[in-house]
């Protein structure tokens, strides 16, 4: 699954010339930047906050340790790797979100990988079979990785730094959720639009000053992280090599987790979104995995390595992050974790009900449906804060492996309407 995820990136970098890539300054300077007029339901930019409060979640807080305690400080490496050409994938799988989506009848958009293999393939039959697949285990994704494990995380981070009880998470969590919901995708936006820069600022500040207090160990961790990305010599012993192999495996698969290029949940966002040109937003898009892999995991990942934790700690997850907050910040660095990835995991709940209601509608357009959709999804919350998730963990990995394939294959057979549209976008600007 690495592989083919890795290997699509590769392949369409090369196809669209590195153009992602080389436009990455570009695609940023977008984001800030007033969009043209076009149809949609929510702006440019609200439409890169739903996907980025989709993506940015645990992976970036307990993912990114976990890989560094799995794979050692070279899976860092491989993490950033990926994310580069992770560019690629995301930008077109944007670009074929906007390019073929539909109007449903209340006028909003309907996008996504699903719409893009049902109206872009010659082959009807196969687009509709593949789109089918795709928008089911999109709704089973939606109920693990977007929402239990991220309701438990919420109530695991409460109970373990304020002693929160966790059926008085689920209550509140549940409660919170369907307020939102309620309101749709212009209500998911508006949240997404303030929670979304809000948070994530508060983390990286929190983050750099752990790396400025402890900036003399700075170029030593990033030493040990390339070291170790290419080492032959084994994190915990054993065969000669394998160093490697548990490096890029841990790196590319949480920096995946983390970014969800290749996944095609971020493109249903994208469709949604005001613009007329599909390549403008997919560049908007893509800039996602620039903020989320290669700037808040690259600096929670620093602010581990550089805070000597690592030699001193055994923690793992989560608490490993925590401790290398707290070993600088005190208990304050504990607090700011904590309440980053309650916030971190809220906003992914919020993102994730709205590709699985657009995966929902896809097969059903009975508006009473979808707002069941919401209420069940919302109850679901509780579930997810008061169980024990081993189980829906391995799920959702599954489920997330199942939406990739059918979208990966999609992206590989419609790269010349991806490359054309990068072409002439690349004209138009003079670039």
């Amino acid at each position: 699954m690495l592989v083919l995820l890795v290997g699509t990136g590769i392949f369409l970098s090369i196809r669209l010339k590195f153009l992602p890539l080389r436009n990455l300054p570009h695609a940023i300077s977008l984001v800030f930047t007033r969009g043209e007029n076009g149809e949609g339901d929510i702006s440019p930019f609200q439409s890169l906050m739903t996907a980025l409060a989709a993506t940015i979640g645990t992976g970036n807080i307990a993912g990114v340790a976990a890989a560094i305690t799995t794979g050692g400080a070279g899976a860092v490496v491989w993490m950033w790797i990926s994310a580069l050409f992770g560019l690629s994938t995301k930008y077109a799988e944007s670009v074929l979100a906007v390019k073929y989506r539909e109007k449903n009848k209340r006028g909003e958009m309907c996008g996504g990988p699903m719409y893009a293999m049902k109206n872009g393939f010659s082959l009807k039959w196969l687009g509709s079979t593949l789109a089918a697949l795709f928008s089911i285990f999109t709704i089973m994704a939606s109920f693990g990785i977007g929402n239990m494990t991220q309701a438990n995380s919420i109530s695991s981070g409460l109970s373990g730094t304020f002693g929160v009880p966790a059926w008085v998470t689920g209550s509140v969590l549940a409660a919170l959720v369907l307020l939102v919901l309620l309101g749709g995708i212009k209500s998911i936006g508006r949240v997404c639009s303030v929670a979304v820069p809000v948070m994530a600022i508060g983390y990286v500040v929190g983050a750099v000053v752990v790396i400025a207090v402890n900036y003399k160990n700075v170029p030593s961790g990033l030493v040990l992280m390339i070291k170790s990305a290419f080492s032959f010599k084994s994190v915990g012993g054993g065969a000669l090599g394998i160093a490697i192999v548990q490096a890029m495996q841990s790196g590319v698969s949480r920096g995946v987790f983390s970014n969800e290029a290749g996944l095609g949940s971020a493109p249903i966002a994208a469709a949604a979104a005001s613009t007329s040109s599909p390549s403008r937003q997919g560049y908007i898009n893509m800039s996602g995995t620039f903020f989320d892999t290669l700037l808040i995991c690259s600096l929670t990942a620093i602010a581990i390595c550089s805070s000597g934790v690592l030699l001193s700690s055994d923690a793992t997850g989560v608490l490993l992050t925590i401790d290398a907050f707290e070993s600088t910040l005190g208990p304050t660095g504990g607090y700011i974790v904590a309440i980053g990835l309650i916030f971190f995991a809220f906003s992914t709940i919020l993102g994730w009900e709205y590709y699985g209601e657009k995966a929902l509608e896809y097969f059903i357009k009975n508006r009473a449906v979808l707002i069941l959709y919401r209420v069940v999804y919302s109850l679901t919350c509780f579930v997810g804060a008061t169980s024990q998730l081993s189980v829906v963990w391995r799920f959702s990995d599954i489920a997330n492996a199942l939406m990739a394939i059918p979208n990966l294959l999609c992206l590989i057979l419609l790269s010349p309407t991806v490359a054309r549209e990068c072409f002439e976008y690349q004209k138009r600007q003079g670039r």
